[in-house]
C-alpha cells in the first residue's frame, strides 16, 4: 500500500473500507515511542549521524527473519510502552483480482468468521476481552491484518493469527453471509454517495487500461456472483506463506516470539506460483471527461493526471506541489477558490502512489449557486500558474517543515511504526531509512516542483468527474430561483 499524503476522505474511499467488528472496549494504553520537535528536524543534517538534534530512527534495531516457508518476519523490540503492535501484511490487493473483483476487500471480511478450530467471531472477542484492537483493511496493493495489545497478549494473538491463515471456513454459508455485508457496505459507501460515486469513475477514467481502474470494493455484479471455488483459489495463491510479512512492534523478547512464530506460521504451506497482472499504464493523450448524474445539493469536480508509481524520484517534488496548493488553509487552492473568490465551499488535491503507478488528484465542491464549469476553470488555473510562474523559496521551505514533520510523526506509536516498516517492506524489501527520506525531501528545489507539474499536470492528460444533478431536478432548481427572485 504506497498511499501518500492526501485526505481522509480520499484515504478512505480509494481503500476498502474497515471491517465490521463489534466495539472494542477496554484499557486504552499509550503508546507514545518517540518525542520529536520540529525544530529537531530542522537543525538536524540527515548525513551526519553526530549532528545535534539528529532523530534516531527506531528501525535501525530491525530484525528480518525468513522463514523456511517464505514467509518474512519483521521484529522491532521495544520496551519503553506495555504495547505490541502485531501486523500481518498479504501482498495482496484489489489490482491482484482476475475474474471477481472485490474479492479481496472479501477476504478481509472472510477472515473474521471462523475457521476450523475458533468459531464465528470468537477470535476478535478474545482480543476485545483483554482491552486489546483489531482490524483489517483492504486497497489496491496489499491487505493488511493488524492488532494492538498488552505485552502478555502477543503469543495468543500469534497462535490466533495462524490458526486463521491455516484453516479459514471458506463455505458457502460464510461467504453468502458476508456477500451480504459488503455489498450493504457498497450501497452506503459508494453507491448512496455522491463522493464514493464520483471518486470510483474518477479511478475508472485515469486507469483504463490497469487493474486499478476497479474499486476495492468491487463492481456490484461480480461480488454478488462470486463462488467459493474462486475464493478457495484466491486464498490458497495469495494467503500462501510466501505472500505474507509478519511485523511486531513494542514490548516483546525477540528470541522467544520468533520462535513461536515458527512453530505456528512455519505449517502454512508455499504457493508454487504467484500470479501478478502483467498489465502496465499506458500514456494518456487526450483529455477524458465523464459526468456523474447524481441527486446533489452542491456539484463536485474530481480530477486526476497519471503521475509515476510508488519509488520514483520525482515523488518528493510531487508531495510538495501537493502541499503547498492544499495543504490547510494558507495552501492556494484554499485561498483562491474559497477565501478570495469564494465559489467552492472547499478545494484539495493531492498525489497518490500505488506499486504499479500513481495519481494526482483534485476535488471541489460548488457553493450553491456556482457553475461548477467556474470552479474547474479556478482551479486548473491555479496549477496552470504553479506551472509557468513557479513556486517561491517561502512556500518550499514551509512544505518542507511541514513534510518532515508529518515523516517524523510515523515514530510516534508502536502501531505507526509497524505499518512503515510492513508497506516499506512490501514495497521495496527494505526500510528506507528516516534520514534518507529526510534527505531526499530537503533535496528539492523550487526548479523541481514547477518542473513536475509542468511534466505531469498537462490538460492532454487530465481526466475529470462532474457530479452534478439529473437534467430534471436541475432544471427544477433553476425554475425555483427564478421563482424567488419574482
Amino acid at each position: 500500500m504506497k498511499i501518500r499524503r492526501g485526505s481522509l476522505l480520499v484515504f478512505a474511499i480509494f481503500s476498502a473500507f474497515l471491517v465490521t467488528v463489534p466495539a472494542l472496549p477496554g484499557v486504552t494504553v499509550s503508546q507514545e515511542a518517540v518525542e520529536v520537535r520540529s525544530t529537531d528536524i530542522e537543525q538536524s543534517d540527515p548525513s551526519d549521524p553526530s549532528a545535534p538534534g539528529r532523530v534516531r530512527d527506531p528501525v535501525e534495531s530491525l530484525s528480518e527473519t525468513v522463514l523456511d516457508n517464505g514467509l518474512r518476519v519483521l521484529l522491532l523490540e521495544d520496551h519503553r510502552t506495555p504495547v505490541v503492535a502485531f501486523q500481518i501484511w498479504v501482498d495482496a490487493g484489489s489490482s491482484d483480482e482476475s475474474f471477481h473483483t472485490g474479492i479481496a476487500h472479501l477476504f478481509e471480511h472472510m477472515m473474521f468468521k471462523g475457521s476450523k478450530n475458533i468459531a464465528e467471531e470468537v477470535h476478535a472477542q478474545l482480543i476485545n476481552e483483554r482491552g486489546g484492537r483489531i482490524n483489517a483493511y483492504t486497497n489496491r496493493d496489499v491487505t493488511v491484518y493488524h492488532e494492538d495489545v498488552t505485552a502478555e497478549s502477543l503469543p495468543l494473538v500469534i497462535d490466533l493469527e495462524a490458526e486463521r491463515f491455516k484453516n479459514l471456513d471458506i463455505s458457502a454459508s460464510t461467504l453468502e453471509s458476508e456477500r451480504q455485508v459488503v455489498l450493504e457496505e457498497r450501497r452506503l459507501r459508494t453507491e448512496d454517495s455522491p463522493d464514493g460515486r464520483g471518486f470510483e469513475a474518477l479511478a475508472a477514467l485515469v486507469w483504463q487500461a490497469h487493474s486499478y481502474r476497479w474499486p476495492t470494493i468491487g463492481w456490484r455484479s461480480d461480488v454478488e456472483q462470486v463462488t467459493v471455488e474462486a475464493c478457495q483459489e484466491f486464498f490458497d495463491t495469495y494467503y500462501a506463506a510466501n505472500n505474507l510479512t509478519v511485523v511486531i512492534v513494542g514490548d516483546f523478547e525477540t528470541a522467544r516470539t520468533l520462535d513461536r512464530i515458527k512453530r505456528t506460521f512455519g505449517r502454512l504451506e508455499s504457493a508454487a506460483k504467484i500470479a501478478r497482472s502483467p498489465t502496465t499504464v499506458v500514456e494518456q493523450k487526450g483529455e477524458r471527461r465523464a459526468d456523474v448524474l447524481f441527486d446533489v445539493q452542491i456539484p463536485l469536480l474530481y480530477a486526476g493526471w497519471h503521475t509515476p508509481p510508488s519509488g520514483h524520484p520525482d515523488g518528493e517534488a510531487l508531495d510538495l506541489a501537493s502541499q503547498i496548493l492544499s495543504g490547510g488553509r494558507s495552501s492556494r487552492l484554499y485561498r483562491s477558490l474559497v477565501y478570495e473568490e469564494e465559489k467552492a465551499l472547499y478545494a484539495y488535491g493531492g498525489y497518490m502512489e500505488f506499486t504499479d503507478a500513481g495519481m494526482f488528484y483534485a476535488i471541489a465542491g460548488a457553493r450553491p449557486g456556482t457553475p461548477l464549469e467556474e470552479v474547474e476553470a479556478l482551479f486548473m488555473a491555479e496549477i496552470d500558474r504553479v506551472a509557468k510562474e513557479g513556486v517561491s523559496e517561502d512556500e518550499v521551505a514551509r512544505a518542507k517543515r511541514q513534510m518532515e514533520v508529518d515523516l517524523v510523526s510515523g515514530l510516534s506509536t508502536n502501531h505507526a511504526l509497524a505499518s512503515r516498516i510492513g508497506r516499506e517492506i512490501v514495497a521495496f524489501s527494505r526500510v528506507r531509512p528516516l534520514d534518507e527520506r529526510i534527505a531526499a525531501i530537503r533535496a528539492v528545489s523550487a526548479e523541481d516542483i514547477q518542473r513536475v507539474v509542468q511534466t505531469y499536470l498537462r490538460d492532454q492528460s487530465r481526466s475529470v468527474i462532474h457530479v452534478i444533478p439529473p437534467p430534471k431536478m436541475a432544471d427544477a432548481t433553476a425554475n425555483s430561483g427564478a421563482e424567488d427572485k419574482k
